[in-house]
């Protein structure tokens, strides 16, 4: 992966639940940015990950550092799963998977034996500075991720 700390972060604008084209540039320079990669809407572990984020929001609020979760998914899928938990940050739906081929995180994956494309569960920290700040790969979404990214950000950032 070369999308790694030090590195510009990539560009890009996208559709999000909340019905608005989030553009990440109205952010870098402004303020730190977490970006987390998920495989699929509404499966167990993308969940689990994302109401993490979702019941600690007011603590990333607190730090001024937006929330956002990208997931190769359609706007309708993104809207259906912010709605459906009740998420308090937008879900972007990146459908043609160009920003996840950007960020490197679409990559060939095996279950049962079947191979295919999906994006890896990710997470970068965006610096005021535009560039990455940290990178979490292989991420366990049942080990607490939003916490770790959260105390990451008050020990680094802060």
């Amino acid at each position: 992966m070369s999308v790694t700390a030090g590195k510009r972060c990539p560009k890009f604008k996208l559709p999000s639940s909340t019905g608005e084209v989030v553009d990440v540039g109205d952010y870098i320079g402004r303020q730190p940015v977490v970006l987390f990669f998920y495989p699929k809407a509404d499966t167990p572990g993308c969940t689990v990950e994302a109401r993490g984020f979702s019941d600690a929001i007011a603590n990333y609020k607190k730090l001024d550092v937006p929330v956002f979760g990208i997931s190769p998914d359609s706007v309708k899928d993104v809207e259906k799963f912010a709605a459906k938990f009740k998420l308090k940050f937008p879900l972007l739906a990146d459908e043609d998977h160009a920003v996840c081929e950007k960020f490197e995180v679409w990559v060939e994956k095996s279950m049962y034996g079947k191979k295919y494309m999906g994006a890896a569960r990710t997470t970068f920290i965006v610096g005021k500075d535009g560039k990455i700040a940290h990178v979490f790969e292989q991420v366990n979404p049942k080990a607490e991720h939003d916490q770790q990214v959260l105390t990451w950000l008050k020990e680094n950032l802060a």
